[in-house]
């Protein structure tokens, strides 16, 4: 302190100081502590006016507190000043420690500045401390991190004197107090946002996982969640009461399983190929009772912030009706309306399957020819077959050289070691007569029971197919020639029996011809030489009764 001008400090002085200093982390927002800031110049530091100017986001200063004036108040309360003026102001002051100090004789120059101020003009001072009306006072205050938080403005010293060194010093030490008070205000008023903004989100979250939890556990469809990653292989972690019943099985049991312990063997493929995220698959589903459901699969990812996906939301609906009507449709599509046979278009299909464009002949079957589809030679010594000479001379494949595709080829000796995929081509014989005497109805009777009887006479892996009319065609793979022709009395034998229909007993008789599927040539040259060696085996059959 100064001897001259300041000999003591009363007692009184120190306690408001300190009282004002004790006040300034009593606020209970950012705006009740600079308001206490201001209050506590006026209050403890025997100013009559002070200003609290904050620095903003963009860098300007708002009056943010006066206290001392209410005129003052009315007069600057919420103004701001441009920061560039301000920092005009703080590099022209006279330095007093961290205080800037602008007498009158300097001050005159920022009258027209922007920053907001309530001084007047006045006679000159009678003696040199003595305050004037123009004198300016400032008190910058910093964070921690030296940024500027604002700075105080103060005027009117009660004494009408220009502060001395402690009058400096307590100014000076009560704006470093006020940063720090200002700078945890804020730190409280930003926790107390964040508190708030937490709030809310923690009931947006759990109003959306009371919403998530009644839409999933009240879906009409089901619904299921399951571990992706960590181990867990996919295991059901929850499953709402949907899915419950549509698989027969509780919740419990299910939190044992993952889908892929439930697919059809045959749908195991179709769900590991089934992406994670957008995944949709049509695959069966195992209930309790061993039977299995075909259900469509929609998965989506539910992420988790830390550790990324974690879990998928699979929506599993009951598609075993449009699935039953999809078959049926199919079913219609490819079989007989009348026998329940495949139809042509199936029988085609089913033949195209086994063959390629690229022949894979041995040497023997090349040098055959055409006698390499195999059958029974026509009369006049021809084997029934025409327009296949293509055949001769062919360069043989090896078998299973082309697309990994497994060539059928036909036998090319009586050897039964040597096996193909036999045609057998069958025509009825007196079929016309009974639907022209007994009607279509007795008529469409024997096909079904003809149907019946070719279908039982063949092994579970062959196929007997409808052609239309009253032509049958049957494939059997794994035959040697030897066999084909068994096979073909056989069946003869099965449909001479008489059939019974409407009380009445009608016999029908059958013709058959024996072609060989080969790889390099099509389905239709296939049933057509099937059908030569038929006529050819129905006018032998024909000529032989005649000359008995």
């Amino acid at each position: 302190m100064e001897a001259e001008s300041e000999p003591y400090v009363r007692l009184a002085t120190l306690r408001r100081l300190h009282q004002s200093m004790a006040e300034l982390n009593t606020g209970r927002s950012l705006a009740d502590t600079l308001q206490t800031v201001a209050d506590g110049i006026v209050k403890g530091l025997d100013f009559e006016l002070a200003a609290v100017n904050l620095v903003q986001p963009d860098g300007d200063l708002v009056v943010a507190a006066v206290a001392g004036s209410e005129g003052a108040e009315a007069m600057m309360a919420g103004r701001t000043g441009s920061r560039a003026a301000w920092e005009r102001r703080l590099a022209m002051g006279e330095r007093w420690g961290e205080l800037r100090f602008i007498p009158y004789t300097e001050s005159w120059v920022l009258l027209d500045d922007d920053v907001p101020q309530w001084h007047a003009a006045g006679p000159a001072p009678r003696y040199p401390d003595e305050w004037h009306p123009m004198d300016i006072l400032l008190a910058p205050m910093y964070s921690s991190d030296g940024n500027l938080l604002g700075v105080i403005s103060v005027d009117k010293p009660r004494n009408g004197r220009r502060p001395g060194a402690w009058g400096r010093e307590a100014l000076q030490m009560y704006a470093f107090q006020a940063g720090i008070a200002i700078s945890n205000a804020r730190l409280r008023a930003n926790m107390q946002r964040a508190l708030v903004r937490l709030e809310r989100e923690q009931q947006a979250l759990r109003a959306s996982e009371e919403s998530f939890r009644q839409a999933f556990e009240y879906a009409p469809s089901g619904m299921a969640i399951a571990e992706l990653g960590n181990g867990q292989n996919g295991r059901l972690v929850r499953t709402n009461d949907a899915l419950c019943r549509l698989l027969g099985r509780p919740a419990s049991a299910l939190q044992r399983y993952s889908f892929s312990d439930l697919v059809h063997p045959e749908d195991l493929r179709t769900l590991l190929r089934t992406p994670a995220e957008g995944g949709r698959a049509e695959l069966r589903l195992a209930r309790r009772d061993g039977s299995y459901v075909w259900v469509s699969l929609r998965n989506s990812v539910v992420a988790d912030a830390t550790d990324g996906p974690r879990f998928l939301l699979t929506h599993v609906e009951d598609i075993e009706e449009r699935k039953r009507h999809e078959l049926q449709l199919a079913h219609r599509a490819s079989h007989d309306s009348l026998t329940g046979l495949p139809n042509s278009a199936e029988l085609r299909a089913r033949l195209s399957a086994r063959l390629c464009d690229k022949p894979a002949l041995s040497p023997d079957a090349a040098q055959m020819g055409p006698g390499g589809a195999g059958g029974f030679d026509g009369p006049d010594g021809s084997n029934g077959c025409n327009g296949f000479d293509a055949f001769e001379g062919m360069v043989p494949e090896p078998v299973g050289g082309y697309d990994h595709h497994v060539h059928t080829v036909p036998p090319s000796s009586d050897d039964p070691s040597e096996k193909g995929l036999a045609v057998l081509f069958c025509d009825l014989d007196g079929f016309k007569s009974i639907n022209d005497r007994f009607g279509h109805h007795c008529g469409d009777a024997v096909l079904i029971e003809v149907a019946r009887r070719l279908s039982n006479g063949v092994r579970d892996n062959d196929t007997v197919a409808r052609l239309g009319g009253d032509e049958f065609v049957v494939l059997a793979d794994g035959l040697g020639r030897a066999d084909a022709a068994d096979l073909a009395v056989r069946l003869r034998n099965a449909i001479i029996p008489p059939i019974r229909v409407e009380g009445r007993a009608v016999r029908v008789g059958a013709s058959f011809g024996i072609s060989w599927a080969g790889c390099g040539m099509s389905a239709d040259e296939v049933l057509q030489c099937a059908d030569q060696r038929m006529y050819v085996e129905k006018r032998s059959r024909s000529k032989a009764r005649r000359v008995g």
